[in-house]
């Protein structure tokens, strides 16, 4: 590793298979935690590369512990994290809007590392029970539209870093490659971004891949469309800005969109959001970011259309039906 370290302070990068070869050694535990933290520094100071990138997500996919769950034909949709805006649980709301309205969903997801409350706690918060089970998540999926893919139990590569992840408490690379690794490979994907330029890299790291994708980014720092701001907006590599307005929706204030400071204070916000008590920021964020992950699915259909689909999830109690079929299946 002193090798490494000694040529990334040169302000040289790596190309993809040394990238590769340094994330699985650092997953096989070949280097101290000391240097393991130097290392993940180094890309707190500088960019990374499409390459780098590239190269590190090969390793985890190499390692984790792969899922078929192809015959559902499944979509992801998830945010990198790392935005620091400390919002409610909206992409994990989004996915069972998604599976209330007949979108198969294999959400990839994890504890929370830089916010209060991530899409694991909230599950686990209402007695989802993890499992890397492919029969289990088979039976959720198929009944409840969604099944949940907890990232520590199909990427065991990732263990060894997680305390370090812990300590240093700011987002890292690992927060890139989070998205990228779902070990159910779904073809089709929504991904929020915390930066334009990560909004780009991912831009060229999906085009190599067989994955309809749409990534979104909001200009004020959001990883998801925060309606608080205009977005970038990318399907297939195809990149337009679009604000709320053209969309027809309100403007956001960025205080209606924070969290709880506890778990238990999300999961009061993700239920009553569901129960349709949410307030009228909340709905239309999870309402925008659940049309364009619908469109993503369903390319053919008009955005009009993409809206009247997860309004009737949502304000229909499909979405809040899914939840509770996925629950029920955990006793």
């Amino acid at each position: 590793m002193r090798k490494i370290l000694n040529y990334l302070f040169e302000h040289r990068t790596l190309n993809r298979e040394e990238a590769e070869e340094v994330l699985t050694n650092i997953a096989l535990n070949n280097y101290s935690e000391s240097e393991v933290a130097a290392f993940i520094t180094v890309y707190l100071m500088r960019s990374i590369t499409v390459e780098e990138l590239s190269g590190f997500r090969d390793a985890l996919k190499n390692l984790c512990i792969k899922v078929d769950l192809s015959d559902f034909d499944t979509m992801d949709v998830c945010g990198t994290g790392g935005d620091g805006k400390d919002t409610f649980n909206i992409s994990t709301l989004v996915t069972f809007v998604l599976g209330g309205a007949g979108i198969k969903v294999a959400k990839h997801g994890n504890y929370a590392v830089t916010s209060a409350c991530g899409s694991s706690n909230i599950l686990e918060y209402f007695g989802y029970k993890f499992s890397s089970e492919e029969d289990k998540l088979k039976r959720e999926i198929d009944k409840a539209g969604v099944c949940f893919l907890h990232a520590p139990l199909f990427n065991p590569a990732m263990k060894s870093v997680a305390p370090i992840r812990k300590a240093l408490k700011v987002k890292t690379f690992f927060n890139m490659l989070g998205p990228t690794v779902n070990p159910s490979s779904p073809r089709k994907q929504m991904i929020g971004v915390y930066s334009s330029e990560l909004a780009r890299l991912y831009n060229y790291l999906y085009q190599s891949t067989d994955i309809r994708f749409t990534i979104v980014h909001s200009l004020d720092g959001y990883d998801e469309v925060s309606l608080t701001d205009s977005f970038r907006y990318i399907v297939d590599g195809a990149e337009e800005i679009l604000s709320p307005e053209s969309l027809h929706f309100c403007r956001c204030n960025p205080a209606d969109l924070h969290g709880g400071k506890s778990v238990n204070e999300s999961a009061q916000i993700f239920i009553s959001v569901l129960e349709g008590k949410g307030t009228r920021a909340q709905n239309d964020v999870v309402i925008v970011n659940s049309q364009l992950a619908i469109k993503c699915c369903r390319p053919s259909k008009p955005l009009d259309e993409c809206r009247a689909i997860a309004e009737d999830s949502l304000f229909g109690g499909k979405a809040l039906n899914s939840l509770k079929s996925l629950i029920e299946m955990q006793t």
